[in-house]
């Protein structure tokens, strides 16, 4: 029962931890979205699967309960981490640096 309780504790503490650190992966996603030195097609698949999120058409629809808003989140989710994938790794790691730069 212990090592249960200790697990959720510490899956709250990484969600919040994540939810703390949001607005600078947001910044760091809109810095590297902007920058030059990343190529297009990272850059094409983000903005097409935040069309993908916005426009009313889906491969499950929404109006099914939960499970119409899970793809969506999936390939937001899926995007989001592909495009920092394909970013050069020097570039994302000069834009993090940066970022906790302007936060001290």
């Amino acid at each position: 029962m212990a090592r249960i309780v200790e697990s959720s504790w510490s899956a709250r503490g990484r969600v919040l931890e994540v939810l703390v650190q949001l607005p600078n992966l947001i910044r760091l996603y809109w810095r590297l979205f902007r920058d030059p030195r990343v190529s297009r097609w990272p850059k094409v698949m983000l903005v097409g699967a935040l069309v993908y999120v916005v426009l009313p058409f889906d491969l499950i629809p929404d109006v099914i309960p939960l499970v119409g808003e899970i793809d969506d989140m999936v390939i937001l989710l899926a995007a989001a981490r592909w495009f920092m994938q394909w970013c050069p790794p020097a570039v994302v790691r000069e834009h993090a640096q940066a970022i906790d730069a302007l936060r001290v």
